[in-house]
């Protein structure tokens, strides 16, 4: 963990080796507490094909199963 301050106008400058680990793009998010920052992916399409890429099922079979369940879950 390390400390960051905004500049005069408003900029907050990340370390090193943080902007290496998690880039250069981020969404500010407002917590209860705070601020989160999220990394954002250069491409997030392709995150998102490199995440899935072990799953088998076409999207339509996940939705079914996923309408299936929350049906058996509120009782039907």
């Amino acid at each position: 963990m390390s400390d960051a301050t905004l500049d005069d106008r408003g900029r907050l400058t990340l370390p090193k080796e943080i902007r290496e680990r998690y880039g250069d793009r981020y969404h500010v998010v407002d917590v209860r507490d705070g601020i989160r920052l999220i990394p954002v992916a250069d491409d997030p399409l392709d995150e998102l094909r490199d995440e899935f890429a072990d799953v088998e099922k076409t999207a339509e079979e996940l939705r079914d199963e996923t309408r299936e369940a929350a049906l058996d879950k509120a009782g039907r």
